[in-house]
């Protein structure tokens, strides 16, 4: 399902303290993967005037677009969290899959894929429930918990300036309305603590291809005057020329089978204009006592030469943009000296060198796609942590002094880690299929996931023979079935709602079929079952299950001892001790498999040794916190 349907907050927090309190996790990370702080350093910096704990966030793509999404950063580490880019185009037709991190990095999508509104309410949600979260003391004292939410807008003036986007940024600087419509989803414990109100004053301007000059520097005086934001522009990798990120991408790195897409660089501003514009800019947002920096930089726009994605050109990240980014950062800073922050093939071996060039915040995207997701980032900071310690400083600003003044570029483009040689290698594939049960239980789908749409559940490993049924109206004929076979108790699923389908999991995964297509997807709502679970998919209430198996949809009630099956219009009663039709209401043939898939996991999905989305809402009653 690519439909992205938003989880209610209390769900959210329901699920994620059931979870912390059963299994020590939220959201599927595990507490041993919570930033926690260093007690001998501090790792806070400043960013348009506010103070955030580190200096590390998602950059603006899957990592910030849903609640749990964002959730899931900060417990990492993130205090600098650039939201998912919104624009007045809020219904785009985004192909699946939209995301290849294979081992460079390549995505369709630029923007969020929620309607302004429920971007809005993210973004809230987000902040509400860190603030829950903080004020539960779940996680324990003396946690850094100082954060920041930077908005990210596109991509145009006219987008931008238009009443949509201009009521979005105006409730984004005061969401008080949204926060008390959401008020009544917390229990009375949370429902009336002081949540901030404003979630974001600062924006990340991402005007992409092909914008003018003077419609940026148009974009920017809205910004600051009319919006009264702080404003950062990203800069597009092309700035550097053609022939330059040539040189770096195919002569000194070795990326000949990337190519590069000729009109990005005749479109897209040029270093000559940069050079005489962003004077204009800080000038401009000095004149309103606003704050004005710099991002190297976006991605890079390609041909598609792999065409698992579709389109002719797709986006370009990971450890090549790496030592093209820093190129960029040091061009730039030969031309000024200003705030920049940074965003190219970051990744926990390289936070240290470039949080020491002095960037804030320093972003990170692709190697967020990769196994482990959400829980490589406290890797992140331990090293920037051992780094500091090594050079016996205890505050970024220091550890930004005590940083030698050789060329980090220099110093990227000789590392082996970002050439093609390095970057070649693919997962590995075993050449076996997956299906609604059993695999090979790695469970590299889960933390891949950026939604955490993948998660997994308990269910009785069984060997069950069956027969089939000719249900005459006053006869009952047994003719052979099967045998349904499920080896594991561990087991793994879907929640649809929040799976957009962009195919990462699917990457990771050493069985073909793709986690989101083969194995059991479940839907939060009967609404949203019957219109996605067109071939494949579950909805569980209490005691019923909805079904589509193969295209066919069924209805299962469970009751003390027998279950209720509908199909259509033809409604079977069984007996569970063994499996037998002992009611239907008219002349059928009965194929019993589907009715044993759905019996399992009606049961299974409902066991509580794992909790997820399908399940909390049952769970809701053991909740102290929620």
């Amino acid at each position: 399902m690519a439909e992205l349907v938003p989880v209610p907050l209390a769900l959210l927090l329901r699920r994620a303290f059931l979870e912390l309190d059963r299994e020590g996790k939220i959201f599927d990370l595990p507490q041993t993967k919570f930033f926690r702080g260093y007690p001998d350093l501090d790792l806070s910096v400043e960013f348009h005037g506010r103070r955030a704990s580190t200096p590390l966030g998602p950059a603006a793509g899957p990592h910030g677009q849903l609640a749990q999404n964002i959730v899931l950063s900060w417990l990492g580490g993130a205090r600098i969290i650039e939201l998912k880019t919104v624009q007045i185009l809020d219904e785009l037709d985004i192909p699946r899959p939209c995301i290849d991190a294979t081992n460079v990095g390549y995505n369709v999508e630029w923007s969020q894929e929620l309607r302004l509104e429920q971007s809005l309410r993210e973004y809230v949600k987000a902040s509400m429930f860190l603030d829950v979260l903080k004020a539960s003391q779940r996680l324990g004292g003396n946690i850094p918990t100082d954060t920041i939410f930077d908005m990210s807008v596109g991509y145009n003036l006219d987008g931008i300036r238009s009443p949509r986007v201009r009521s979005w940024i105006a409730s984004m600087k005061n969401a008080s309305s949204i926060i008390d419509e959401l008020r009544p989803e917390l229990s009375a414990e949370y429902r009336d603590l002081p949540f901030q109100n404003c979630i974001s004053d600062s924006i990340s301007l991402s005007t992409f291809h092909g914008c003018p000059a003077n419609e940026i520097e148009g974009i920017v005086e809205f910004l600051v005057a009319e919006m009264g934001c702080n404003v950062c522009v990203k800069l597009n990798p092309t700035l550097l020329g053609r022939d330059e990120i040539s040189h770096i991408l195919h002569d000194a790195l070795g990326y000949h089978e990337i190519l590069l897409h000729p009109p990005a660089f005749d479109n897209d501003l040029q270093f000559d204009e940069a050079i005489d514009l962003i004077p204009r800019l800080q000038r401009t947002a000095s004149r309103h006592a606003r704050s004005f920096s710099l991002k190297v930089c976006n991605t890079l726009v390609v041909k598609n030469h792999k065409h698992l994605l579709s389109g002719d050109v797709m986006y370009m990240s990971g450890p090549p943009l790496h030592p093209i980014a820093l190129r960029l950062a040091q061009k730039v800073g030969q031309a000024f000296s200003m705030p920049m922050s940074f965003s190219g093939g970051l990744d926990a071996h390289n936070i240290a060198a470039t949080v020491a060039m002095g960037f804030v915040p320093v972003t990170t995207c692709t190697d967020l796609l990769r196994p482990g997701g959400y829980s490589r980032l406290i890797k992140y900071l331990d090293n920037l942590a051992d780094r500091m310690r090594e050079r016996q400083v205890t505050t970024i600003s220091d550890f930004v002094l005590s940083h030698d003044q050789l060329s980090l570029f220099e110093q990227a483009l000789a590392n082996p880690r970002y050439t093609q040689a390095h970057n070649k290698a693919v997962p590995r594939k075993i050449g076996t299929s997956l299906w609604l049960y059993d695999c090979i239980n790695c469970d590299k789908c889960i933390p891949v996931c950026p939604n955490d749409a993948n998660f997994a559940y308990e269910t009785e490993p069984a060997t069950i023979a069956y027969d089939n049924f000719q249900l005459e109206s006053d006869d009952l004929i047994r003719f052979p079935g099967g045998v349904l076979r499920i080896f594991k108790a561990h087991q793994l699923a879907n929640y649809a709602d929040i799976c957009n389908d962009c195919g990462n999991c699917n990457i990771f995964c050493p069985e073909d079929g793709g986690p989101q297509h083969a194995k059991p997807c479940f839907f939060s709502t009967l609404e949203t079952y019957q219109k996605h679970a067109i071939q494949d998919g579950f909805h569980v209430n209490g005691n019923t299950i909805h079904g589509t198996i193969d295209g066919a949809s069924y209805v299962l009630t469970r009751q003390a001892e027998t279950a209720l099956l509908q199909q259509g219009d033809t409604e079977i009663e069984i007996r569970l001790a063994d499996n037998t039709p002992i009611r239907w209401s008219k002349p059928v043939t009965l194929d019993l498999l589907p009715f044993l898939k759905l019996k399992m996991l009606l049961e299974s999905i409902n066991n509580p040794n794992h909790v997820h989305f399908a399940n909390a809402a049952t769970l809701q009653e053991t909740a102290t916190n929620a």
